[in-house]
């Protein structure tokens, strides 16, 4: 069912619609939460907080909602409210979370090697350019849906992820050689 039709049927009374909204964004969302957190259990709680804040306030939303940027904000403030919380920044490696490592499959030794540098050089990135990255590269998000997803400007979003891919190669780069 379209984006649109399962907004329209929330707000005239069927909340049971609301399911089709999370049924479709769940595991985009998880996967997401689970790479700013680091942590399964956490994510899924997160993504939980995220469909009951959506599900509070998509009544005062416009019509022409964009629902995949506006669920990825609130997703993202949910994050940035747990971390602050917790004081607790870990991140999985871009390459290294697929559908199998939600399912808890095992990576090789090689890989396993690979993708701990790659999660503690990501660590190193400035916040900002971290979610820029990550809704970027990994969620697939263009500029101006990142921008949107984020509340800034496209512009600042390219700015950002140039300055992200930069330091990560320079961090990632330096911290190989040996």
């Amino acid at each position: 069912m379209l984006e649109a039709t399962l907004i329209a049927r929330i707000r005239t009374g069927h909340a049971d619609a609301f399911e089709g909204i999370v049924e479709k964004y769940q595991y985009s969302l998880t996967r997401y939460l689970l790479r700013l957190t680091g942590d399964y259990e956490t994510a899924r709680d997160l993504v939980q907080d995220t469909f009951i804040k959506a599900y509070a306030s998509i009544l005062k939303t416009d019509s022409d909602l964009n629902l995949n940027a506006w669920l990825y904000r609130i997703a993202t403030n949910t994050a940035i409210q747990h971390l602050r919380r917790r004081k607790l920044i870990s991140f999985i490696s871009f390459e290294a979370l697929t559908k199998k490592d939600l399912a808890g499959t095992d990576t090789l030794p090689e890989q396993a090697a690979d993708n701990l540098a790659i999660q503690e050089t990501i660590k190193k990135i400035p916040w900002e350019q971290r979610v820029c990255l990550i809704l970027h590269y990994v969620e697939g998000f263009t500029y101006r849906e990142t921008g949107e997803t984020l509340g800034i400007t496209e512009d600042a979003v390219r700015k950002r992820v140039m300055r992200g891919v930069q330091l990560f190669r320079r961090l990632y780069d330096g911290g190989n050689e040996q």
